[in-house]
């Protein structure tokens, strides 16, 4: 298959436009259904999506024919994968607060996906990949922490957001690989129809039988369709052009989309800190892609 670097490029950052949304979607609706079920129904209404979704643009892909060769080992690791991160992400940011828990959680996952990757494939990323992700993940400690929110260190929390940054960079590596062999939205599919079936249980026994407003029905139905279905359907054809890590690194474009909206839409006033850090995270998005595409014109 003939990959564009750059279609991988973009693809990931519209992916994490979608993903930015997320933190001003659960601010329009009342905070009373636990996080738990947030990050369980909107894998479940992510799986509900591709069942048309599919039927639509590739009906063929849903014959018993075609699901039997689909790589399901593969997809059975991406799915605890994808649960793990959702409920590992959900618990490690209530422990630790809104500010560390996602610096960490977002911050570990290139570290993490450039060390797996290395061990993985014998291909560690260049030196100027490292210093565009350490400049990046700097810049979002930098914007969380000034966010103002106080700080708190919880032993448990910070495992648990290292636990989602390590789930996540799995994923993308299981993700990168079986996409170079299979129909993107069928993987992807399948992945998240598999995550939404062990992250379900998990969460009434964790949080018992949720009670949902419409407000918080209309919050989770975005985040499943948009924030999720469509924007992981975007990184999984993304994966096909760039390295597994790329894609890891480029998602630190998410807190980028948060902190306009914040201001735009909620009402915030960050403070010079917090736009220095911003800055620090497009300057280290920017040396990213330049080594990955350095690195495609060398292959």
């Amino acid at each position: 298959m003939k990959t564009n670097p750059l279609h991988g490029v973009l693809m990931v950052l519209a992916a994490a436009l979608l993903w930015g949304t997320t933190g001003t979607a659960q601010s329009l609706a009342p905070a009373q259904l636990s996080s738990y079920w947030v990050g369980s129904l909107r894998l479940l209404v992510a799986a509900l999506f591709f069942v048309p979704w599919l039927a639509v643009t590739d009906r063929p892909a849903l014959t018993q024919r075609s699901l039997a060769v689909l790589p399901w080992r593969g997809i059975g690791v991406a799915a605890v994968c994808m649960c793990g991160y959702n409920l590992a992400f959900f618990a490690g940011v209530r422990a630790s607060g809104v500010a560390v828990g996602t610096a960490i959680a977002l911050g570990s996952g290139p570290i993490w996906a450039g060390l797996l990757q290395a061990m993985a494939v014998r291909r560690a990323p260049p030196v100027a990949w490292w210093l565009g992700t350490g400049l990046a993940v700097a810049g979002i400690a930098t914007m969380m922490v000034s966010s103002g929110t106080a700080a708190r260190l919880s032993a448990f929390g910070v495992v648990m957001c290292l636990a989602a940054g390590l789930s996540y960079a799995v994923y993308a590596l299981v993700n990168k690989q079986m996409v170079s062999s299979a129909p993107a939205g069928v993987v992807t599919a399948a992945v998240f129809v598999m995550a939404a079936a062990l992250a379900l249980p998990v969460a009434l026994l964790l949080a018992g039988v949720p009670r949902i407003t419409s407000n918080e029905l209309a919050v989770v139905a975005w985040l499943g369709v948009m924030s999720t279905a469509v924007a992981y359907l975007l990184f999984s054809h993304a994966l096909r052009h760039i390295s597994g890590a790329t894609g890891v690194a480029l998602a630190l474009a998410e807190p980028v989309t948060a902190f306009v909206l914040a201001i735009v839409i909620v009402g915030e006033r960050p403070g010079w800190l917090a736009f220095g850090g911003l800055i620090a995270v497009l300057a280290g998005l920017v040396v990213v892609v330049r080594s990955e595409l350095n690195e495609a014109a060398l292959k």
